[in-house]
């Protein structure tokens, strides 16, 4: 705990990442306008006492939409990085202790799914089905499935071979208890580490997607649709793209900070590799 609170990264991100969830809950019980309550005599208001962000096109108060915007990505970002995490891991797990066909299967799996990115997988599923929150959850959890397979695997390699699993497996303990027992217990530092920064990529890729209309749908608020309204009127009112903006911009540099600060406190050489 002391190391954790002479980290600065990692207090930025934890308080980042904080103000991001309170955002989030807050806006589940309250917002200081209705989110879907248009006033058209309101529009394109600056920020003031009424409306601290001032209001978009359609008289909206900007500062309520980021809120709930916050509560949409938090819901996309820990359904896709879930995904990714229950069914990748087991993957890299199973990859690891089988070695073989199962690692090569493993492995070719990946390299398709890392072959067709977030956004060009949710292209392929909107043209199949339709544009959703569900289609973007979906592309986005693929490409996690990968990335967690990739993680799980290389983590759970270095500690097969450590003298302690080696012994499990010489008592006669089946790969899948020695897998549930030792391995996963051991590799699980990486994997929440791996799980803050997925949870950026997700909101960034959430924010692309909803950008080119392609993610979540109106009348639901989104970081990334507000982008895409708020070009239009670029030049009469700059601030409609950036509020948005620096609300996702802080929030992807807040988990990254926490993801790079849960590094350092798993495994401290690594900040001392980068100091030295």
């Amino acid at each position: 705990m002391r190391r954790a609170l002479r980290h600065r990264s990692l207090l930025i991100g934890m308080g980042l990442t904080g103000i991001l969830v309170a955002m989030a809950l807050i806006s589940l019980a309250w917002t200081p306008y209705p989110v879907e309550g248009v006033d058209v005599s309101s529009r394109l208001r600056p920020p003031g006492s009424a409306h601290w962000l001032g209001t978009d096109h359609l008289g909206r108060d900007v500062l309520s939409l980021i809120m709930a915007g916050a509560r949409n990505s938090i819901a996309v970002g820990v359904t896709a990085v879930g995904i990714g995490l229950v069914l990748g891991t087991p993957l890299g797990l199973l990859a690891a202790a089988r070695g073989g066909l199962a690692d090569e299967a493993v492995g070719r799996l990946t390299d398709v799914a890392f072959a067709f990115p977030t956004v060009l997988s949710a292209i392929l599923i909107t043209a199949l089905t339709h544009p959703g929150m569900v289609n973007s959850i979906v592309a986005i959890g693929i490409f996690n499935i990968a990335v967690f397979a990739r993680v799980a695997r290389g983590a759970a390699l270095q500690v097969y071979g450590r003298e302690f699993v080696r012994a499990a497996l010489a008592l006669g303990r089946t790969r899948t208890d020695v897998a549930l027992r030792h391995v996963l217990p051991n590799i699980s530092s990486p994997l929440i580490v791996q799980a803050t920064i997925q949870f950026a990529v997700a909101i960034l890729a959430e924010a692309a997607l909803s950008y080119l209309g392609l993610g979540t749908p109106p009348p639901t608020p989104s970081w990334g649709r507000m982008l895409l309204e708020a070009q239009t009127y670029m030049f009469v009112d700059p601030r409609q793209a950036l509020w948005p903006g620096l609300a996702i911009a802080l929030a992807v540099l807040g988990l990254n900070l926490l993801g790079d600060g849960l590094r350092d406190l798993f495994d401290p050489r690594l900040r001392i590799l980068r100091l030295g």
